[in-house]
């Protein structure tokens, strides 16, 4: 089921920190729980061996110790969290790492103009997942990944053409939002997808409906040329594309919305992974994902 309507809307979810409001609450709430249920058990054991606890005191600290540490356990955060889907048969994984340290098939955004130029830093951030993607895949080979991305957009006409003069920094063909280039061979491609707009001062910016028809060209490009492999993708939209509309925990559902959606039509892959930088994690609800992503797989299977 593809969705043709308006786009979903996105309520941007709380600034929140394993530790901060929430880890705390949950942290108060296990530890009171803990609590009840030692209390329980201890006043259980007095009244049948009195003598098991003639001194309060050793069996307070050991309480209170045991308890703390069971609240510690359930707040720690988590760097992870995997869904099962039945239908289709495949799992979703939204884990903290490096990008590039997976096996499979990677997916990194691009501009519409698929600039390259990283030698400055004006063009291309050479901290930027893309200029990552240049140092790590290519070893700093700018004109191969250049040669691979001609032959990739050779079929794709340019919506227009900038002048030297309006542009004259990087390049200057214009491709449609949602133009995928396919790189390099099996089983590890780059899908280089196009969802911002490179601006004449080298600026690049995006919006949600860029970012949302981005991914449904992306996934078709996917199903054509993965064979259902593996595919790692970023947390896209959240550098410096500058979508602020969304933050990341709405940034990652609309991304695995998209996913699931046309996974649900036809298969994507068997396997996805969004890989969260270390700095973005603390700004992302693992647990609320993993609630959302149930609930998605709880869909599939009312779609049966």
């Amino acid at each position: 089921m593809r969705l043709t309507g308006p786009l979903p809307s996105f309520r941007p979810a709380r600034f929140r920190l394993p530790g901060s409001r929430r880890g705390r609450r949950m942290f108060a709430g296990s530890v009171l729980a803990a609590f009840g249920a030692v209390s329980a058990v201890v006043q259980f054991v007095g009244q049948l061996f009195p003598g098991a606890v003639s001194r309060p005191g050793p069996v307070l600290a050991g309480s209170v110790a045991l308890c703390l540490a069971w609240g510690l356990a359930r707040s720690r955060p988590q760097s992870a969290v995997r869904q099962e889907f039945g239908r289709p048969g495949m799992t979703v994984v939204v884990e903290e790492g490096d990008l590039f340290d997976r096996p499979g098939h990677l997916v990194v955004g691009f501009t519409d103009t698929f600039d390259t130029l990283v030698d400055d830093g004006v063009v291309i951030n050479d901290g930027s997942v893309q200029g990552q993607l240049l140092a790590r895949r290519y070893a700093g080979d700018a004109r191969r990944l250049d040669a691979e991305l001609s032959a990739a957009l050779d079929g794709v006409a340019p919506v227009t053409r900038e002048s030297e003069r309006d542009k004259p920094r990087g390049k200057r063909d214009r491709y449609p939002i949602g133009t995928v280039a396919a790189l390099g061979n099996r089983p590890q491609l780059v899908f280089a997808v196009a969802y911002s707009r490179m601006g004449n001062d080298c600026v690049a910016s995006s919006s949600v409906h860029d970012l949302w028809f981005g991914l449904d060209r992306l996934w078709d490009a996917v199903r054509r040329h993965a064979q259902l492999e593996r595919v790692t993708v970023p947390l896209t939209g959240a550098g410096l594309a500058r979508l602020h509309d969304l933050d990341e925990n709405s940034l990652l559902r609309l991304i695995l919305l998209s996913f699931v959606t046309h996974s649900w039509e036809r298969m994507v892959c068997r396997e996805l992974r969004v890989v969260v930088r270390p700095g973005e994690l603390g700004r992302i609800d693992l647990p609320e994902t993993g609630a959302f992503l149930a609930g998605l797989a709880a869909g599939a299977r009312r779609h049966v």
